[in-house]
C-alpha cells in the first residue's frame, strides 16, 4: 500500500485549488470538482499519481491538447507536476450531464441525435487539423449542458489513461483518424438506438448483429429516420450498403449530419413515432434522474433542455423559405428578386456616403476569438538600460512551446533579487481591441504576475507603468495559466509583468514566457 495520504475533500492543491467533490475514479485516475480560490470559480481537476508509469504521458497529452481551441472541448487551464505526489490537470468546469446517462434512459430524437453528433464531429475535425486525435470517444466523453450545448472531454488524456490495446500500437496517423471517424459512427448509432456497436460500453448494451454484420439502426429501433440510418451505414459499413459513398472524414460527417435528421414526410415502412410523441424528448421515453443527481450538478428539470430539438440551421431555414416561395406565382418571385437587388444597391450607395469609420472600432456583437499579436517587446522601466533580452521577445508569440522569452537570472530572492518590482513584455494587438482573457504558458513554477492594460487612447508602446491600469493579479501560477479579465477592457497594448520568479537553481531565479494567447473582440 502507498504511504502517501489519499486526497480528500477540503484539501488545497497548488495553494489555490480546494477539492470539493469526487466525481469519478477510472483507470487509476480521479476527477474532482474543485474551487479556484484565486479566480473564485469552479474547475475540474484530473489527478494521477506521479509514480504511475503513465503520469508523464498523461501531462504531455493534456499539454498537447491545448493547441485545439474549439470551444466544444473543455479547455486545459493549468498543469501542476508532483503536487503531494500527484500530477494535476485543471480544466474548465461544465454543469452538464454525460450522454451515457441520457442514453441509459432512452435514445434521442432523430433531429437531436444529428445535431449532437454533428457538433462532436466538427470539434473532432478541428482537433484533426492540429494533428491531435481522441481515440477513446464514447458517450461518457460527451457532455450535454441544460442549455443544449455540447462539450467533449478526454481529448488525448483518455488515451493516455486507458489500458493499452491492439489499436493503440498503430503508428500511422491516418489509422488514428479512422478510429475517431468510426467512433463518430458508433456515437450516432448509440444516440438513436441506445446500443453500442462492438460491445458493452459505458453501460450501453452491445448492438445486435446478423451473420457477423451490424444491424442497421432502423432494424433495431422503430422511428429512426432513413437519413440517419444511411449516414451510420456510410460510416460503419464495410462496405456501405447500396454502393453508397463512405464517410471517412470527421468534417464530412459533420456537414452531412447538418443536412439530415428530419423525420420523413413520405410513407415509411418503419414509421416514425413523431405522430404520437411530444415535440421534446419523446413522451413515451422516461426522464429519470439515475440514482440521484450527479455530484456537483443541479438535478435536471422535469423537461431537460438537453432533450429539446435544436433550432433549425440556416440551411434548413433557407430550404423552407425556398419551398414556400416555389408555391407562389413565379412573377412575384422575380419581382422579389429585383426588389432585393434594388435594396442592396441602395444600401451600398448609402454605405459609401456614410463616411470613414475607424478600422480599430470594436464590434460588441462579434464573437470572442484569438486576437493576433502584431509585436512583442520587453518592458523593463526599472532597469539600468531599460532593456531585458529584447532580441528574444518574439519567441513568446511564435506559437512554439519549446521557445520563449526569458528574464535575466536574479540571485537571492524570487522577487527579482530585490533589485526591481518586476519585468515583463508588452504585447501590441495592432489596434484597439476588447480583451477578454489572457492565457500564458510559463516555464517553471510558481510565477507571480500582473496583467496591465494601456489606455485606449495610447498609440505608442508604453515604457513606464504610470499610465497603465491593473486588470489582473495572479499569485503562484503554474506552467499553464488562463486568466479571465473583467468585461469592457479596450486597449491596444497588454503588459505581462512578472513580479516573482521560479527557482531554476539553488538561490537563482529566472522567469520564462513561452507562449501568449489573448482572446477578445475586434
Amino acid at each position: 500500500m502507498s504511504e502517501r495520504r489519499t486526497l480528500a475533500s477540503g484539501d488545497v492543491l497548488a495553494r489555490r485549488y480546494r477539492l470539493q467533490e469526487l466525481i469519478s475514479e477510472r483507470h487509476g485516475s480521479t476527477t474532482w470538482r474543485a474551487h479556484d480560490q484565486i479566480l473564485n470559480r469552479n474547475v475540474g481537476i484530473e489527478v494521477i499519481s506521479s509514480r504511475d508509469p503513465r503520469a508523464e504521458h498523461f501531462l504531455r497529452a493534456a499539454r498537447e491538447s491545448t493547441a485545439v481551441t474549439d470551444p466544444r472541448f473543455l479547455r486545459v487551464l493549468d498543469l501542476v507536476e508532483n503536487e503531494r505526489g500527484h500530477h494535476l490537470v485543471t480544466r474548465e468546469w461544465a454543469r452538464a450531464f454525460g450522454l451515457d446517462q441520457l442514453l441509459a434512459q432512452s435514445s434521442l430524437p432523430n433531429r437531436r441525435a444529428a445535431t449532437v453528433v454533428a457538433e462532436v464531429a466538427e470539434a473532432i475535425a478541428h482537433a484533426h487539423e492540429h494533428g491531435i486525435y481522441h481515440r477513446r470517444l464514447t458517450p461518457r466523453q460527451v457532455l450535454l449542458k441544460q442549455s443544449g450545448a455540447v462539450r467533449v472531454v478526454g481529448l488525448g488524456v483518455a488515451t493516455a489513461l486507458a489500458p493499452v490495446g491492439r489499436q493503440d500500437t498503430l503508428s500511422d496517423l491516418r489509422a488514428y483518424e479512422q478510429l475517431d471517424v468510426e467512433a463518430l459512427g458508433k456515437l450516432l448509432y448509440a444516440c438513436v438506438t441506445s446500443r453500442w456497436p462492438g460491445g458493452d460500453v459505458d453501460g450501453l448494451l452491445a448492438a445486435p448483429t446478423e451473420h457477423d454484420r451490424l444491424l442497421r439502426p432502423r432494424q433495431v429501433r422503430a422511428g429512426v429516420s432513413r437519413d440517419l440510418d444511411q449516414v451510420a451505414d456510410r460510416i460503419l459499413g464495410s462496405p456501405p450498403r447500396h454502393h453508397a459513398t463512405p464517410l471517412r472524414k470527421a468534417a464530412d460527417i459533420g456537414r452531412t449530419l447538418r443536412l439530415t435528421g428530419e423525420d420523413e414526410d413520405v410513407l415509411d415502412d418503419q414509421p416514425s413515432l413523431a405522430g404520437i410523441s411530444s415535440p421534446d424528448l419523446l413522451r413515451l421515453d422516461p426522464v429519470i434522474v439515475p440514482g440521484g443527481p450527479p455530484p456537483g450538478l443541479e438535478p435536471p428539470r422535469r423537461r431537460p433542455k438537453a432533450y429539446e430539438p435544436a433550432p433549425p440551421t440556416s440551411f434548413e431555414r433557407g430550404k423552407e423559405r425556398a419551398k414556400g416561395a416555389a408555391r407562389g406565382d413565379r412573377g412575384l418571385i422575380l419581382l422579389g428578386v429585383v426588389g432585393a437587388l434594388v435594396i442592396m444597391t441602395l444600401i451600398g450607395v448609402l454605405a459609401s456616403r456614410a463616411g470613414q469609420q475607424s478600422s480599430d472600432a470594436v464590434n460588441d456583437s462579434s464573437p470572442l476569438r484569438v486576437l493576433p499579436i502584431q509585436r512583442a517587446t520587453d518592458f523593463d522601466p526599472q532597469g539600468e538600460d531599460g532593456q531585458e533580452n529584447r532580441a528574444d521577445t518574439t519567441f513568446a508569440i511564435d506559437g512554439l512551446p519549446e521557445t520563449g522569452w526569458r528574464t535575466s537570472t536574479y540571485l537571492g530572492s524570487a522577487a527579482l533579487g530585490g533589485l526591481k518590482d518586476g519585468v515583463g513584455i508588452v504585447l501590441d494587438l495592432g489596434g484597439v481591441r476588447e480583451v477578454d482573457s489572457v492565457r500564458l504558458r510559463l516555464s517553471g513554477a510558481p510565477t507571480s504576475l500582473v496583467i496591465y492594460a494601456a489606455p485606449e487612447s495610447m498609440d505608442k508602446t508604453p515604457r513606464s507603468r504610470g499610465d497603465l491600469s491593473t486588470v489582473a493579479t495572479v499569485e503562484g501560477a503554474g506552467s499553464d495559466a488562463s486568466i479571465s479579465l473583467r468585461s469592457g477592457i479596450l486597449t491596444r497594448y497588454v503588459v505581462v509583468w512578472l513580479t516573482s520568479l521560479p527557482e531554476v537553481e539553488p538561490g537563482s531565479f529566472r522567469g520564462e514566457i513561452r507562449d501568449v494567447v489573448i482572446r477578445g473582440r475586434s
